[in-house]
């Protein structure tokens, strides 16, 4: 009990102490040179538990680092930090569960982290006291395990001092005020203090902290409980100690604390406590060395399954019953790095696993803020996937899923319904939602598939072809055989103008400006020359531009753009009117003839081109048209005012009756993009990599003028050669269809790893986006993906599957129909 008073005091005095170690001078001046202890400076406490495992991708990265950085912390700082790694295992006692760590193994095949699937016997053999009757496999990580906080944060404070960092506490931050050049000045009652950026790193506190500058951050402390227990003599009689357990359909992790047993539940969204106070007045004065008041019939449930499974606890005495405050985002993942509309305020907040993170993401950010780029892409991490939309009630709500959800089966394509709909709907949402099945996008619900009456219409996860596969294939054949409409409107949405907008898109850009009245696809690089964003550019009148991106990456790409116009000193206007507008899509071969009726502007092939972007009428109602279709078939998007949008899908809807109109939903986007081999950002392209190795060379114009971001980075990278390559695979599966970060294999190794992946209609294969080595990416290359537990046969195959509706009349006009 002690242990854990001093843990709580000691994490909120280096977290305030932390976010003003970052403050200021360089990383040399404060914290020694990069890739020392010293670059190791925020660290959150939580539970002490350590694993290489995550279902995320990069965030593996993350726990990774810290686990290698906690191997030699003693050695480098000569502190003890009690770090124990008798790895963990994971039980599956269902056949889903067995799936899902079949899952999990293809997502782990790529990277450094080493994983298995083990097998009943080697799990009794691992760990003697369970019950094996319901066991029917374990999914195992050597090197997990748990480590005492307390040690942990005086070893890298010790580490800290050791490089030249100047630790200062307690420093009770008062106010922070920003300056017109970017600096702050942070008040304390020891005096001011004037930084070049603010790392807020807060924990419990990060919310109070975020208010003082006018942000209120999605976050709010949960009440999490463990019970340690007394010696137990079949504990105590082991020969090693014991690996970390997890039984996830009992949702509790159980490992070895001396001679007797630490167990910690998660409870059900409906027993569950949130500590709501703190959200409405605040964390309470002092607070740091108390704890909450332990509530037993809360985790009675779980207390039960844990003794039906290890069974030694039935005998065992509770010494202690531990609650305090863990602090969830609405997701649970954290929220890392810069935040949009505020100059140089950093966060590294709302950790639900802090000992995990705490490591990998201070180097993280260390060299985030050193070299002015991520190192590597954690999207899922960026504190603006949040906005204002994300309401105090929307965070609670979805607090008590996240903590509920802890341990529930990772789908693919998974979908969380607490807190839903946020006040960010389309304007056809209530025409549409009985039709469909909504996904959430940064606060938007958009629809996924399309039900018709007959068909099952519930929310059916699976990790083979579900409920959805039918209808998808449908709206599928709509686009391609007669028209079809989708909602875009969670598109993020920006008008740039003013005298310098030319001059800053032509620095962002790789691609050069559209002339006035065209768009084109357009990359914004990061230095070191990878793709940090895409967007679609038109300019809609002399110096005046819409921009528009994905609904994930729109305050992430907003940031960048608002950062650059400051630090270049453009003199242009941003606006973000993301919320302002609606977006539908038209697309398929009657597009046209139905958009036609609409309006009397000629939308012949001849007076509206590929590319090109009008004002215009539709029944009255004024629209930007966009002649762009990311199905790759005829087709507009229409930017309109959010209040036109029930109006304009009506009368659209209506005139397509004779054509055979109907709905599509992102799925079938999906499914029509990659037949096209269209790339898409945050799957075939993102800051892990560069536009070249993503085939997206015709997008890149190093011969143009203007020095864009990345540009002689990339000329590097060009001139040094590629070592990989994104190529386009079909597979011959069963009732099972890549998603992307799939393990791929060539002669017994895995040598890649799949991006994104879908069924294709239109040949009755899976295909899929993959990155491979250079000397493995020629057409006609047999190669593997492995998807659940199986390698299925894999060929390159010559892009795209389909050409694009553009490309086949442009063949036809050139007399090409037998090429074609």
């Amino acid at each position: 009990m002690e242990r854990q008073s001093r843990n709580s005091d000691n994490w909120r005095w280096l977290c305030w102490c932390e976010s003003g170690l970052s403050l200021g001078q360089s990383r040399h001046e404060r914290c020694g040179p990069p890739g020392k202890i010293g670059a190791h400076c925020w660290i959150y406490l939580a539970r002490s538990l350590t694993t290489y495992f995550h279902p995320g991708i990069n965030l593996k990265k993350i726990h990774y680092y810290s686990i290698k950085l906690y191997e030699k912390l003693e050695e480098e700082t000569g502190q003890a930090v009690g770090f124990h790694q008798p790895g963990s295992i994971r039980i599956a006692t269902t056949p889903v569960r067995v799936d899902e760590f079949k899952y999990q193994m293809t997502r782990t095949g790529w990277h450094a982290t080493e994983q298995y699937i083990i097998e009943p016997e080697k799990i009794q053999e691992m760990f003697p006291l369970l019950n094996m009757n319901k066991i029917l496999a374990g999914l195992y990580n050597p090197g997990d395990g748990h480590i005492d906080p307390y040690s942990l944060t005086m070893a890298l404070a010790a580490g800290a001092r050791k490089y030249g960092a100047l630790l200062k506490y307690p420093a009770l931050v008062t106010s922070l005020k920003p300056r017109s050049d970017g600096t702050w000045d942070v008040e304390t009652p020891q005096g001011s203090v004037r930084a070049n950026r603010i790392v807020n790193a807060a924990g419990f506190w990060a919310r109070e902290v975020g208010k003082m500058i006018g942000l209120e951050h999605p976050l709010i402390p949960v009440q999490h409980q463990y019970v340690v227990t007394s010696s137990i003599p079949e504990v105590k009689a082991l020969k090693r100690e014991l690996p970390v357990l997890r039984d996830l359909e009992g949702s509790f992790y159980l490992r070895q604390e001396r001679d007797g047993l630490l167990f910690g539940p998660y409870e059900s969204q409906e027993k569950m406590k949130v500590q709501d106070t703190w959200v409405t007045n605040g964390v309470p004065p002092g607070f740091g060395k108390e704890l909450f008041e332990s509530d037993l019939d809360r985790i009675m449930e779980h207390i039960e399954i844990a003794m039906e499974m290890v069974p030694v606890l039935k005998k065992a005495d509770i010494i202690n019953v531990v609650n305090g405050p863990i602090t969830y985002s609405p997701d649970i993942l954290p929220m890392v790095g810069p935040h949009q509309g505020v100059r140089n305020y950093w966060v590294a907040v709302g950790f639900g696993y802090g000992i995990i993170h705490a490591g990998g993401v201070g180097k993280y950010l260390s060299d985030w803020i050193l070299h002015g780029e991520p190192p590597f892409d954690l999207i899922e991490l960026d504190p603006n996937r949040y906005g204002k939309w994300t309401t105090t009630q929307y965070t609670e709500a979805k607090a008590r899923e996240s903590y509920g959800f802890n341990n529930i089966v990772g789908y693919p394509k998974e979908e969380r319904f607490a807190g839903r709909p946020t006040q960010r709907v389309s304007g056809l949402y209530k025409t549409l939602e009985s039709k469909c099945s909504m996904g959430f996008h940064a606060g938007w619900e958009q629809p996924h598939w399309f039900y018709k009456p007959g068909q099952d219409t519930g929310y059916r996860p699976s990790f083979r072809r579900t409920n959805w596969f039918e209808p998808v294939g449908s709206e599928y054949k709509q686009v391609m055989q007669r028209v079809g409409v989708i909602d875009l409107s969670p598109f993020g949405k920006f008008n740039i103008k003013g005298q310098d907008s030319i001059r800053l898109l032509d620095h962002l850009f790789a691609n050069v400006i559209p002339k006035v009245g065209f768009t084109n696809i357009s990359h914004m690089l990061t230095p070191k020359g990878r793709v940090y964003a895409e967007l679609t550019v038109s300019h809609q009148s002399p110096g005046e531009f819409l921009l528009v991106t994905g609904s994930g990456s729109e305050l992430h790409d907003l940031r960048w753009i608002e950062e650059e116009a400051v630090r270049g000193r453009y003199d242009v206007e941003i606006k973000n009117v993301t919320d302002e507008f609606g977006v539908l899509g038209v697309a398929g071969p009657h597009a046209r003839k139905v958009l036609q009726k609409l309006t009397s502007e000629d939308l012949s092939d001849d007076a509206f081109k590929f590319l090109q972007t009008k004002s215009l009428k539709f029944s009255n109602i004024p629209v930007t048209a966009i002649r762009i279709s990311y199905t790759g078939e005829l087709g507009w998007e229409l930017y309109h005012r959010r209040e036109d949008s029930a109006a304009l899908y009506d009368v659209i809807m209506n005139a397509g009756q004779e054509e055979g109109i109907d709905n599509f939903g992102t799925y079938a986007m999906n499914a029509l993009r990659l037949e096209k081999a269209f790339r898409a950002w945050g799957s075939e392209m993102n800051c892990d990599t560069n536009p070249l190795e993503a085939g997206l060379e015709y997008f890149v114009k190093l011969n143009k003028p203007a020095d864009f971001i990345g540009k002689q980075a990339l000329k590097q990278i060009r001139a040094k050669g590629l070592t990989r390559r994104l190529v386009c695979l079909t597979l011959a599966t069963d009732d099972v269809d890549p998603e992307g970060n799939e393990s791929v294999w060539w002669n017994g190794k895995v040598v890649g790893n799949t991006t994104s992946g879908s069924y294709s209609y239109s040949i009755q294969k899976s295909l899929a986006f993959a990155y491979v080595p250079i000397e493995l990416s020629q057409v006609g290359q047999q190669v593997e993906v492995e998807l659940l537990g199986r390698n299925y046969p894999a060929t390159i195959i010559q892009e795209p599957l389909v050409l694009t509706e553009q490309t086949r009349n442009q063949l036809q006009k050139n007399g090409g129909k037998d090429k074609m």
